[in-house]
């Protein structure tokens, strides 16, 4: 049966015990019960039973199964559960890449500034969350990266242009510019777009959520 009910979590499939004559009648039973193709089973004998002596003293074949666990499905179930509370109808497209253990996410739909909030913060804090729930269910670490209406390229667009600006105004005033706090992608794509400056330098400062980075001028 599943566990987890409330709204936000993920489901945890739990074993079913299953008896039927044969092991194989078995399977096909937890098959039926489970909604799952044999693929997606896992499952473990606790007796293979017997046929006893001209039928007597027959004992059933008796399996433990559930559907095997998928970091994608979890993440699909959790999102859902999240937009359902919200109200939010949101078709979810995934795509995971198990040998690199990444997961992305798209969302699409009507209401997607919802979902995006200020310098995209509720979507950070939905990607936080997802991380989170995703990987109390796993022994390998996936990163589950969400994105809606190409906004994180967006963004990145964004903080590089701004931080072409930066460097110039910090020549021009030989002065060092404290940009507004950000969050740690941000910071980075800031720093990797100014690194190579001949002429200025970057460092972060301030604890979070109030970290932020300053441009300041290069000394000969």
């Amino acid at each position: 049966m599943k566990g987890i009910i409330n709204k936000g979590e993920i489901f945890v499939m739990e074993f079913i015990e299953v008896s039927a004559k044969t092991v194989g009648d078995a399977i096909t039973d937890a098959l039926v019960r489970l909604g799952v193709t044999s693929d997606q089973l896992e499952y473990e004998v606790v007796n293979e039973g017997s046929t006893g002596f001209l039928g007597f003293g027959s004992k059933p074949a008796v399996i433990k199964a559930r559907k095997k666990y998928s970091p994608e499905e979890n993440v699909r179930e959790f999102l859902t559960n999240v937009f359902d509370a919200m109200h939010l109808e949101v078709e979810i497209v995934t795509k995971y890449d198990e040998e690199n253990g990444l997961i992305d996410v798209e969302f699409k739909g009507n209401e997607m500034g919802v979902l995006i909030g200020k310098r995209g913060q509720t979507l950070d804090s939905l990607q936080y969350l997802t991380n989170l729930a995703v990987n109390k269910q796993t022994d390998h670490y996936v990163k589950v990266k969400l994105d809606t209406e190409d906004y994180r390229k967006r963004r990145k667009d964004t903080l590089e242009n701004l931080a072409k600006n930066i460097s110039y105004k910090v020549k021009r005033t030989k002065r060092p510019v404290a940009l507004e706090p950000m969050n740690p992608f941000e910071r980075r794509v800031i720093h990797s777009a100014l690194q190579n400056d001949r002429f200025v330098s970057t460092h972060s400062e301030g604890e979070e959520p109030y970290r932020h980075v300053v441009v300041t001028l290069k000394r000969n």
